[in-house]
């Protein structure tokens, strides 16, 4: 099996894992809270290997901890205690390839989450304007792969 990498918006901290297990999406409070967002897309990562950098950790109950770079907050893991850790979907530099398989904490999944496909998206001259303001943005995220290009130092 090919190793599956990815890391942090910054580059600070990247991972390289062997294989993947359970792909979900998990809707509770806690998940809400720390990815600022909806839901945490999490995928079972075992061989994980952190290959640049190390996460900060936080401790977000008495089972579980939730890893994340301390340079620029990207979530990146969330570890229960005693199971392999899981790891962001998005945090993958494939991640288009790791498609959920289950939905986790419906009784805290937000009311509007259903609605998402239905909602309109930019067409014609209000996607022309956007893309005018967008043209000349520089992006210093790192890049969806390892490089020796990259910069070693990233201070």
């Amino acid at each position: 099996m090919t190793r599956l990498t990815g890391g942090c918006q910054c580059g600070a901290v990247r991972f390289a894992c062997e294989g993947l297990g359970r792909a979900t999406i998990c809707h509770c409070r806690m998940c809400q809270k720390a990815f600022g967002n909806a839901f945490a897309p999490l995928v079972r990562a075992t061989g994980l290997e952190w290959t640049r950098g190390m996460p900060a950790w936080f401790r977000s109950s008495n089972k579980a901890r939730r890893g994340f770079c301390a340079a620029c907050g990207t979530p990146l893991a969330y570890a229960f205690d005693g199971f392999d850790a899981e790891l962001a979907i998005c945090a993958f530099d494939d991640a288009a390839a790791i498609a959920p398989t289950l939905q986790l904490a419906l009784e805290s999944k937000l009311p509007w989450c259903d609605g998402l496909p239905g909602l309109p998206t930019r067409t014609g001259e209000s996607a022309a304007k956007a893309a005018a303001v967008l043209r000349d943005i520089v992006s210093f995220q790192h890049p969806d792969h390892d490089t020796a290009a990259w910069p070693v130092s990233l201070t």
